[in-house]
């Protein structure tokens, strides 16, 4: 035997590593985890979470991995890959709308936004205000008044032939005066300017008390209906892989803009402010019991991930070597050959 295999320090170091390794598997890596989960909650009842970490530093890892992470191109086509997938899946033909929100969700939402008045209101204000609706209310009040002087009015619908002798009234007076219907364009629509605040006001006003909570309720309810018990599948004709993946890279592209602006940046640091303010010195269990977190929980990743995890790391041999970098030094070093000298 070589001397490295009757050397009492390298003999204690392989018993050691198969001691170790032994325990990482099986019923005995589940109690240790067990136990270690159990003690680090434990510790976790007495420590806070200024203890630990600060909002700078938090921050900072914001900065590091959120902000300044460069991420490869390949994600927005496997993102797009994985929504297109998504959008063909066989589960899009077999699921309704009402499966994946009820009607009482969608009663909920409708009920809130009705709440939301003041912002309703502006809403209108603002669309009646803007340039395309004014020219929008203009063209139509200007093609009504039109349509009527020629074809729709009282008179052109109940007298026959009136109708056709104001058109060939009209084109025989543009002959005489050319330029007739231009003139005639021109004042209606300098009129139809002038008019155009006092219809845009009726109009607005008209809109506010038409747009009644029960209006708009019953008006999102009968769509909701109409809606809830199409699949997602007839919801979604129309839209295709292309304009799908379209629709990714743009979002993947606004987010690495956004992730950059003072804005960000700013609600960032609000939400961690408050998340220090609130539980900054607190014990860290204050935390994990608030959003959820406890020993059954994570027992129930422990043995969906980790145990497997570590059962395949073991069969790579990955554990054995593990074990024997953190071992190796401890007993190869002068001290520890040291004692075992003495003691033989």
């Amino acid at each position: 035997m070589t001397k490295s295999k009757t050397d009492p320090a390298s003999q204690l170091l392989e018993l050691h590593i198969k001691h170790e390794v032994a325990a990482l598997k099986g019923a005995k890596l589940r109690k240790f985890l067990k136990q270690e989960v159990n003690e680090l909650l434990d510790l976790a009842g007495g420590i806070t979470l200024n203890r630990i970490a600060s909002e700078n530093q938090v921050m900072e890892t914001i900065q590091r991995v959120v902000v300044n992470m460069e991420l490869d191109a390949g994600i927005p086509e496997l993102a797009g890959e994985m929504a297109t997938e998504v959008l063909n899946a066989p589960v899009q033909a077999k699921t309704a709308l009402g499966d994946i929100i009820t009607r009482e969700q969608a009663t909920g939402f409708v009920e809130e936004m009705l709440a939301l008045r003041q912002q309703r209101e502006r809403v209108i204000s603002e669309i009646m205000a803007h340039p395309v609706y004014q020219e929008l209310v203009s063209n139509v009040v200007y093609q009504g008044v039109v349509n009527y002087l020629y074809e729709d009015n009282l008179i052109t619908k109940s007298v026959p032939g009136v109708g056709s002798m104001m058109k060939f009234g009209k084109r025989m007076a543009n002959k005489a005066v050319p330029g007739l219907d231009e003139t005639f364009e021109r004042r209606l629509k300098a009129w139809l300017s002038d008019s155009l605040p006092g219809l845009i006001n009726r109009s607005e006003q008209f809109l506010q008390k038409a747009l009644s909570d029960d209006e708009v309720r019953d008006t999102v309810m009968a769509a909701w209906v109409a809606m809830e018990d199409r699949t997602l599948a007839e919801l979604q004709e129309g839209l295709g892989d292309v304009e799908l993946q379209t629709f990714v890279v743009l979002g993947y592209e606004f987010w690495l803009q956004f992730r950059k602006t003072d804005y960000f940046e700013g609600c960032a640091r609000a939400v961690v402010a408050h998340l220090f303010l609130k539980y900054g010195d607190r014990p860290l269990t204050d935390l994990l019991d608030d959003v959820g977190v406890t020993e059954d929980l994570i027992m129930a990743e422990v043995d969906a991930w980790a145990i497997p995890i570590i059962d395949v790391l073991r069969e790579e041999g990955y554990v054995e070597t593990l074990v024997r970098r953190r071992l190796a030094a401890f007993y190869n070093s002068a001290a520890a050959r040291k004692i075992l000298e003495q003691e033989a």
